[in-house]
């Protein structure tokens, strides 16, 4: 399956975000156990010596088993089942201060050894055109550690006839309800990944994560029009168990939503419904509305105006493939005033989070993960920083946020979770719709777009309602936002409590030349923002 069929069945079409390589066509079912650790450790050594013979100062070695699994549908007939694997093991050096790196997808201890010397003779030839060494924070080693995602069943391990099984009840439903079209799928990954470097590290950690999507359409048969709705589902850190649907689970609000748990089967029965809805709803008067976002879609903005701009390669300058640089950059951060947001606004980093995408228990330079604050009470006060950039913020100590996404990509630095902090005071989404005059509820992803800065913006969504004096008043559709990051963050008056906190989540940042994705997510709760600029995408200009 190629990028191109990927996002046409899934519906995806996001600018920054990237399918990555997955590698050749497996058995149906794969393999899914772990090659033992006791091998790649004795692997390990072999680079990690060889490296040194040939005159590193340090290196680490990265080998990476990654599985995926796709099942793709459409109304009663399965269209794909895909199984892919890559193996294989990645070398990176430092060598007269210049990095190298090599990789191999013959995983012996022959081809470890040489991509290890060929990493080394990378960096020396980088080292003549070197003008600053690399300044790496140092890192105690941890010896031999493991870590998994905390999952109850893997999604791997469930039959593809109970998959399929469920996602032909899902498209049932959508067409019972009167869909037009419907197309499903359930995305698995599993990434196994050992680490280990001359500090004395050796991590084996095993990594699940899964996305259940779909897209239903729905046509107006006399006028030729029609809308789709796509899944409000997040993809989680999770396994299995993620599918059942638990009723304590649900968020009350204007669209049913779930926290830790999702059911897939009523969100397309409600799917049809609503986009039957969107073919009648009301055009948007243009003009200035207080906005309810929710979580789902207002992740997506977290991560277009907080997450890029707050890594610390953009902010210098020294990446800008897929989203830019950055406007908050380091002076503003230096002013100790810098006012992002407003004073309810705490924005945090955190590769821990349970359930979350980007959770791990050590990153890809075997820094142990941890939180760390980007925002405080509206005040800038961090960036996302690793091994070797630390330095430029007077830190010694590394965020923990490093990863590629293959045995054969270079690590550098990504994106972690990046959340806002539910608001302390209990408040719940029906409190928020209560006080707001004007407004407009969004749920879901849609279209958008943001300057090369990370500061002015447009942002869509999947699902619109019209807020009239504290009362859901109907359905909106050609709905976008515009305004700028700081303006919108400081425009923030209300943040729902902890019980209504979610994550939105993609697999797929993009990053870097060659282009690397990545996954992570994004929680908050159910958020107002007031007298937000709101246009008509339907209405023509001029």
């Amino acid at each position: 399956m190629d990028r191109r069929e990927f996002l046409r069945l899934s519906g995806i079409g996001m600018g920054t975000l990237v399918i990555p390589v997955l590698g050749p066509a497996r058995g149906a079912r794969g393999a899914v156990t772990p090659v033992p650790a006791a091998d790649k450790k004795t692997l390990a050594d072999v680079a990690l010596n060889a490296a040194r013979a040939k005159g590193a100062n340090y290196a680490d070695v990265r080998i990476g088993r990654y599985l995926n699994q796709f099942v793709v549908t459409r109304e009663d007939k399965v269209q794909n089942l895909v199984d892919t694997e890559s193996y294989g093991a990645g070398v990176r050096v430092l060598a007269d201060g210049t990095w190298g790196f090599a990789a191999t997808a013959t995983v012996t201890k022959d081809a470890i050894a040489r991509a290890a010397a060929e990493a080394v003779a990378i960096a020396k030839a980088n080292a003549r055109l070197q003008k600053e060494p690399v300044r790496l924070a140092p890192v105690a080693g941890v010896g031999e550690v493991s870590w998994r995602t905390p999952i109850q069943k893997s999604a791997f391990e469930v039959p593809i006839s109970e998959k399929v099984e469920l996602l032909m009840a899902v498209n049932g439903a959508a067409m019972k309800a009167g869909a037009s079209f419907v197309n499903s799928m359930l995305f698995l990954v599993n990434e196994q990944k050992y680490f280990a470097s001359t500090d004395g590290s050796y991590i084996d950690q095993d990594v699940h994560r899964l996305w259940p999507t779909f897209t239903v359409t729905r046509v107006d048969p006399k006028s030729g029009k029609f809308k789709s709705r796509q899944a409000l589902s997040a993809p989680m850190g999770l396994g299995w168990e993620y599918m059942a649907g638990r009723k304590e689970d649900k968020v009350a609000g204007p669209t049913t939503l779930y926290k830790n748990s999702y059911d897939m089967v009523e969100d397309a029965t409600l799917a049809a419904g609503q986009a039957k809805e969107m073919l009648s709803a009301k055009s948007v008067e243009p003009g200035k509305y207080d906005l309810v976002l929710e979580p789902n879609h207002l992740g997506l903005t977290i991560h277009e105006s907080v997450g890029h701009p707050l890594e610390l390669d953009r902010v210098l300058g020294y990446e800008a493939n897929y989203a830019g640089t950055s406007f908050a950059t380091l002076d503003k951060w230096r002013s100790k005033s810098f006012n992002y947001g407003s004073k309810l606004v705490n924005f945090f980093a955190d590769k821990t989070q349970p359930g979350s995408l980007g959770a791990v228990g050590y990153d890809d330079e075997g820094v142990k993960c941890r939180r760390w604050d980007l925002v405080k009470d509206g005040i800038l006060v961090g960036y996302q920083a690793i091994r070797d950039q630390v330095h430029i913020l007077g830190e010694k100590e590394s965020h923990g946020c490093c990863y590629a996404d293959s045995w054969s990509s270079v690590q550098f630095q990504r994106m972690p979770n990046v959340s806002l902090q539910p608001g302390a005071e209990k408040l719940s989404v029906e409190q928020m719709i209560k006080d707001v005059e004007k407004g407009i509820y969004i749920a879901g992803r849609g279209s958008y777009s943001i300057d090369q800065q990370r500061y002015n913006f447009q942002f869509g969504g999947t699902l619109f309602y019209e807020i009239k004096n504290g009362a859901i008043a109907g359905p909106l559709r050609d709905v976008a936002y515009q305004s700028n990051t700081q303006e919108f963050w400081n425009s923030c008056v209300a943040i729902c409590d902890a019980g209504d906190y979610r994550f939105f989540g993609s697999f797929f940042d993009g990053k870097g030349q060659p282009s690397q994705a990545s996954a992570v997510s994004h929680g908050s709760s159910t958020a107002r923002f007031n007298g937000v600029n709101v246009i008509n995408t339907g209405r023509k200009l001029g």
